[in-house]
């Protein structure tokens, strides 16, 4: 029997509260509270991360000019440099215990960036890996970032998907650490401005390509109260 990956959908939720609870349901999958790997999805309000491997050249404006346009700033533990999370964007946070996959960070990165272009594709959105770089990219640029952090061999963090994202927010920060990189969304690959429907299609993709890439049975869990997209 294959195993399940339960998907919960978060909605549109704050970042440190979601923070938390991946940090609440690592541990618990470590302590085996939890026997079954989780995919969390949620869209977060405007914020920049700081992972493990931030240059302080990604960040050129300080942290009170950010906070002033309306974006928050969190130092987190995930690998990685600079990134952001913001409206119209398809955050997923893997909850994976690797012991039961593969204990390999390389093959865990190269599984995430396979699920994404597997979803992409069902969309009608070529995209592939960057030889050297972490992410998905397409010939218009990038468009998924991820960084991860593992704790007994236990995943939190994930991955971000741009899929109508106001594209403009990247202009703050030098994205990923890549210098001149250009950003780009399943939106503007695909010349659609119907971000409702748009958003529905684009997580059914990923839901499908993470649960092939990682060879689980994805299973929508119920809808956890007030997990309604925000407008």
């Amino acid at each position: 029997m294959t195993a399940r990956l339960m998907v919960q959908d978060l909605g549109r939720r704050a970042y440190g509260e979601v923070l938390e609870l991946q940090r609440t349901l690592c541990r618990q999958r470590i302590a085996g509270e939890i026997d079954e790997d989780i995919l969390l999805l949620v869209e977060h309000d405007p914020v920049v991360t700081l992972g493990r491997g931030t240059r302080v050249e990604s960040l050129p404006l300080p942290q009170p000019e950010l906070e002033r346009r309306g974006v928050e700033v969190f130092e987190v533990e995930r690998g990685g440099d600079v990134t952001f999370h913001g409206p119209g964007q398809l955050v997923g946070y893997p909850v994976l215990d690797l012991r039961q996959h593969r204990e390999d960070l390389h093959w865990y990165l190269r599984r995430l960036e396979a699920g994404l272009i597997g979803g992409l594709g069902r969309l009608g959105v070529a995209a592939g890996p960057n030889p050297g770089l972490t992410g998905v990219w397409t010939r218009g640029g990038k468009i998924a970032s991820i960084g991860i952090h593992v704790k007994q061999w236990v995943t939190f963090h994930g991955f971000a998907l741009n899929v109508s994202t106001d594209l403009s927010y990247f202009d703050l920060i030098v994205p990923c650490g890549i210098r001149d990189v250009i950003m780009t969304s399943v939106a503007a690959e695909l010349g659609r401005a119907d971000s409702a429907v748009l958003w529905e299609e684009t997580r059914q993709a990923v839901i499908a390509g993470m649960g092939e890439a990682l060879q689980l049975q994805a299973v929508e869990a119920s809808p956890i109260c007030g997990s309604k997209r925000g407008g």
